[in-house]
C-alpha cells in the first residue's frame, strides 16, 4: 500500500473451552510455533505468545488489511484441529466461543511482552477470571460477567468415564 502508514498492535486472549487445563507443557511449544505459522501465513507478525493450561495470550502487529476475527477464527480453528489432529487430549479440544482483543501503544510493547512472557508467575498470584475481567475494564469495555464464559461442560454419560 503506497503512502499508508500504520502501527497496529493487538494483544489477544481466548480460553480453551469450559475453561478446562488442557493445554499441556509437554507440547505447549509445539502449538505455539504452530499458532505463529497460521499468523505468518497470514502475513502478519506474531510479536509474543505463552498462556496457562486454560487459556492463551497472543500479541500481534497487525496490517491495516486484516480482519482481526477472520484471523481469530483461522488461529482458533486451525490450532483446534492441530491439536485433535496430534491425539494430544483425550476426547475433542476446543476453544471457547469469543476473545478479547485489545489495542496496545508502541510505548507499551515491552510491558506486553513482558505481562506474556511471564504468565506462569503472574497467575501465582491472579486467577484468569480476574486477570480478563481486569483487561475488560483497563479498556472501558462493558460486560455482562454471565456471559464472559461458557460454563464448564461436564457430560457423565460419557463412556470413558465408566
Amino acid at each position: 500500500m503506497a503512502d499508508t502508514y500504520y502501527q497496529i498492535y493487538i494483544h489477544l486472549v481466548f480460553a480453551v473451552k469450559g475453561r478446562s487445563s488442557l493445554i499441556s507443557k509437554n507440547w505447549k511449544e509445539d502449538l505455539y510455533k504452530y499458532i505463529t505459522g497460521i499468523i505468518s501465513n497470514r502475513s502478519q507478525k506474531l510479536l509474543a505468545i505463552n498462556g496457562m493450561p486454560d487459556h492463551i495470550h497472543i500479541l500481534i502487529g497487525m496490517k491495516p488489511t486484516c480482519c482481526l476475527s477472520d484471523l481469530v477464527r483461522d488461529v482458533k480453528s486451525g490450532s483446534s484441529k492441530h491439536i485433535n489432529d496430534k491425539k494430544w487430549v483425550r476426547g475433542h479440544f476446543d476453544w471457547q466461543n469469543g476473545f478479547g482483543a485489545f489495542s496496545v501503544g508502541h510505548s507499551q510493547l515491552d510491558t506486553m511482552f513482558n505481562y506474556i512472557r511471564n504468565q506462569e508467575e503472574h497467575h501465582r498470584k491472579t486467577t484468569f477470571m480476574e486477570e480478563y475481567i481486569k483487561f475488560l475494564e483497563d479498556n472501558g469495555i462493558e460486560y455482562k460477567s454471565e456471559y464472559l464464559f461458557q460454563p464448564i461442560d461436564i457430560d457423565l454419560s460419557d463412556s470413558d468415564l465408566e
